[in-house]
Parts: structure tokens; C-alpha cells; sequence
């Protein structure tokens, strides 16, 4: 069951398809990493401005995402039915808003470091922003709960495939996250973008999914009510 006629959650649905069509965008335009922490602050100096402006754009779609996971928990305080189990949605919250401060730190203090030569400032933000990137495993894994939910109910928002797609992608977000941060396994990096663009896309759908449906369920309401 799934809410698309409340107030709250139509808000919630909205910031969250919002939110993950620009995460998507910014990581379609992010770019490889390099791990020598000289050359990638060479690489930031060089391109400071779509630096910046991709995190910017990153910390917006991780605000909206934060906000999105907070809003469906007050609709669910407010008697609305929503999609997945309000642990997943906490932890989709809180994943976002840590990661938030990533974006944030790498658009503003990262990108002047770079641009100003600042090694030492530059490889302490740096370290910062990737304890705190750890965020996206606690985003990812609660995509791929809520997409797991919505594949178990009996009347899901997206069909049945959608949904099984978008648990994989959660769960193989996080997979990916963790072999490439935390085990330096390569093939972690490639799985972790490939897979976080799927579940970028995923959540767009949910989310634009409810707004699509919430005229066609006051209709229905009304309909029923004459």
C-alpha cells in the first residue's frame, strides 16, 4: 500500500524524484577518480568550476533525498500509508544527510584548495569528505529495502520487474561501495557507479510514479464518493 492522495507524502515523492534525477546527473558528470591524491588535485584545480558546480548540484540532490526520507516518516505519523518499513526511510535520511556534507565540503573548501595549491588543507578536506561519502552505503541500502517492499506488496507502486531491478541496484550500490572504500577491490568503483546510477533512476521512477498516479487516486476517491 502506498500513499499518492496525502499532502505529505505527494511532497515526499516529489523531493524524492527531484533529489535522485540530479544525483544522477551530477555522477553522469563527475568523473574517474584518480588515486593519487597530487594528480586529482591537479585534475580539481584545472576544472574547479564544474568541480563545484557538480557537487553543488550533488548536495541539492542529497538535501532533497534527506528531506524526502523525513517527509514520508511524517506523513506515516500523520496516518499516511507509504511504501517500506520507517527504519529504511530513517536510514535513507540520515545516509543523504551525511553525505550531504561531502558535496558541500567538496564544492566549497575542496575545490578553492585545489584551485589556490593548498596541499595540506586540500588532503585533510579530502580525507573528511570520504569518511563522510560513507553515507551512500546507508542510501543505498535503503533503496534497495524500500524497492524490496514495494516488490513484496500486493499492490506496489512500480511493476514487479521495476522493483526487483531497483533492490538489485540498491543492494549492489552498497556492495560496490564497500569492496572499492573499504577492501580496495577495483572492480568495486565501476560497480558501485554503474549500480548507483541504476538506483538513481529507480527512485526518480518511484517517486515520479506517486505524482503521476495522485490526480488519477482523487478521481478514483471521488468517483466513489458520488
Amino acid at each position: 500500500m502506498h500513499d499518492t492522495t496525502h499532502p505529505t507524502g505527494r511532497t515526499a515523492a516529489l523531493w524524492l524524484g527531484t533529489g535522485a534525477a540530479l544525483l544522477a546527473a551530477a555522477l553522469v558528470f563527475h568523473g574517474p577518480i584518480d588515486t593519487d591524491l597530487s594528480v586529482q588535485m591537479q585534475h580539481i584545480a584545472e576544472g574547479h568550476s564544474r568541480w563545484a558546480m557538480v557537487h553543488w548540484t550533488a548536495a541539492t540532490a542529497l538535501f532533497l533525498l534527506s528531506g524526502a526520507g523525513f517527509l514520508t516518516l511524517f506523513g506515516r505519523a500523520e496516518g499516511a500509508p507509504a511504501t517500506g518499513h520507517p527504519g529504511a526511510w530513517m536510514v535513507m535520511a540520515l545516509g543523504a544527510l551525511t553525505t550531504f556534507s561531502t558535496a558541500v565540503a567538496e564544492a566549497a573548501v575542496v575545490s578553492a584548495a585545489a584551485r589556490t595549491g593548498d596541499q595540506a588543507a586540500f588532503n585533510v578536506w579530502w580525507d573528511f569528505s570520504g569518511g563522510m561519502a560513507n553515507g551512500f552505503f546507508a542510501l543505498a541500502l535503503a533503496a534497495g529495502l524500500i524497492a524490496w517492499a514495494d516488490f513484496r506488496a500486493e499492490a506496489g507502486r512500480l511493476p514487479k520487474w521495476a522493483s526487483m531491478a531497483g533492490t538489485a541496484a540498491g543492494f549492489l550500490s552498497a556492495a560496490g561501495w564497500s569492496l572499492g572504500q573499504h577492501f580496495g577491490i577495483w572492480i568495486g568503483g565501476p560497480l558501485w557507479l554503474f549500480a548507483t546510477l541504476a538506483m538513481c533512476l529507480w527512485l526518480a521512477w518511484f517517486g515520479f510514479a506517486a505524482r503521476i498516479a495522485a490526480p488519477q487516486a482523487r478521481q478514483a476517491v471521488a468517483q466513489t464518493s458520488s
